[in-house]
């Protein structure tokens, strides 16, 4: 890497093969970062959120390939490492959407100890281990091949049936164990994991560019009267820590925002007061023939979102905010999610162990929760993504954190983990670094 970030040049592994048996070279390696760093609109490849600022590739030899950048990205080198960047081979990158496409998991060619041999569409997936796989992380604790001949995956969207599958045995290993089944998990003598995503906390964005929520005193209101504390304690477990700032404890550049945080409903009521919203005989306020309603998304991908929303439109009630849900399963729920005169609270979280995480959740390029429109946090969060000296970069970071807070753009829920469970023999179980399953050292104990 250069010293300002902005050319990074890559010396690769001898010996290594995709699957298919053709080298994972310097022109193969530079094929992907092309497609992940400037997109394939014909293979359906977006720009990747996790590189910024992305030029071109130079194929220096066979072994050598360098990456140039427009500006400083300093977030490229852990962008290489995240799955989202898996490496693939030419021939699936030369594929088209329709190739992409459910049914065609076996086509996707890759380099990792295991290998997709089959797929059943919205129900399983099958791996199997690479006999010539030889050249695992320098981390692992074996070399070779993986020490699972197979591992299975069957896609279970019921919580019961997930539990009900380790309970009785037919799962050796679960993910998305729900917080009210973790004492069923521990109790029935099973292993019960819950690394941290790292990252942006499970959090609510408060889109501004609403008319309603366009008033500070309005959003400043919302975020005192919401009680996280009471969040975890009614819906969760102690592996879901309350967020004290934007970002998780344990995440990369925290900074500890929890005196702005605070639950308090008094000064939530006293700034409703203060910006017209009167209380009507149903405790609901209203302002101009205006009810002060709003909208919160449910997230699938979020656990117990539904409950979490709930708590929280209780919550908001007691100050004199309506607060409805725009279920998961709305047949207008996609358009809906993009429009802030139609959701005003959108449920997400986002885990990387990286800086860049609060860009990738809250640029207006990228994720955009907010759906913003304010120039100067797309200024802050740039400067993340796009200054090469480590220390001015965490100082951009815990600006642009507390640009999120001091503004009331976002209510930091938990820190969300990954739950799993798994049997008493299951060995050597692990994730990456934002909790993502790993079972290249897994075996089982006779």
């Amino acid at each position: 890497m250069n010293a300002d970030a902005t050319e990074y040049t890559f010396n690769l592994r001898d010996g290594v093969t995709f699957s298919d048996g053709t080298p994972l070279d310097a022109a193969v390696v530079a094929k992907n970062f092309d497609a992940y760093g400037l997109g394939d609109a014909e293979a359906g490849f977006p720009v990747s959120e996790q590189i910024n600022n992305y030029v071109s590739s130079e194929v220096v030899d066979d072994d050598t390939v360098t990456f140039r950048f427009s500006a400083p990205s300093p977030g490229f080198l852990q962008a290489t490492s995240a799955n989202g960047a898996g490496l693939l081979s030419s021939a699936t990158l030369d594929g088209d959407l329709d190739d992409y496409a459910p049914g065609n998991a076996t086509g996707v060619i890759g380099s990792g100890p295991f290998v997709i041999t089959e797929e059943t569409v919205g129900t399983e997936l099958l791996l199997e281990a690479r006999e010539d796989y030889d050249w695992a992380p320098e981390a692992s604790e074996h070399q070779g091949r993986a020490y699972l001949d197979a591992v299975s995956f069957a896609i279970t969207p019921e919580d019961s049936v997930r539990i009900g599958a380790l309970t009785s045995g037919q799962a050796d290993v679960i993910r998305y164990v729900q917080a009210y089944d973790e004492d069923q998990v521990s109790g029935a003598g099973l292993q019960l994991f819950a690394p941290q995503t790292q990252g942006v906390n499970n959090s609510l964005s408060l889109r501004f560019t609403n008319e309603i929520l366009a008033d500070e005193k309005v959003r400043r209101a919302i975020v005192a009267g919401v009680d996280a504390q009471e969040v975890v304690d009614t819906v969760f477990t102690e592996n879901y820590p309350v967020a004290t700032g934007v970002l998780s404890h344990t995440a990369l550049g925290y900074v500890d925002l929890s005196d702005q945080l605070a639950y308090d409903p008094q000064e939530a009521e006293r700034l409703l007061d203060e910006a017209g919203w009167v209380p009507g005989s149903d405790g609901i306020r209203s302002k101009d023939g205006q009810r002060l309603t709003l909208v919160a998304s449910e997230a699938k991908p979020q656990p117990l979102s539904r409950d979490t929303l709930t708590l929280v439109s209780q919550q908001l009630k007691e100050i004199g905010v309506d607060l409805q849900i725009l279920a998961a399963d709305s047949g207008t729920y996609a358009e809906a999610i993009t429009d802030p005169d139609q959701v005003q609270l959108y449920h997400s979280m986002v885990g990387r162990t990286d800086l860049d995480v609060i860009k990738s959740q809250y640029a207006s390029t990228n994720r955009d929760a907010n759906l913003s429109d304010d120039a100067e946090l797309d200024r802050l969060l740039g400067l993340v993504a796009s200054t090469a000296d480590p220390e001015a970069r965490l100082a951009a970071s815990a600006d642009a954190q507390r640009y999120l807070v001091e503004h009331a753009y976002v209510i930091p829920l938990f820190e969300e983990p990954q739950v799993y469970g798994a049997q008493p023999y299951v060995q050597g179980f692990g994730w990456d670094t934002v909790a993502r399953p790993i079972f290249y050292d897994t075996w089982l104990e006779q």
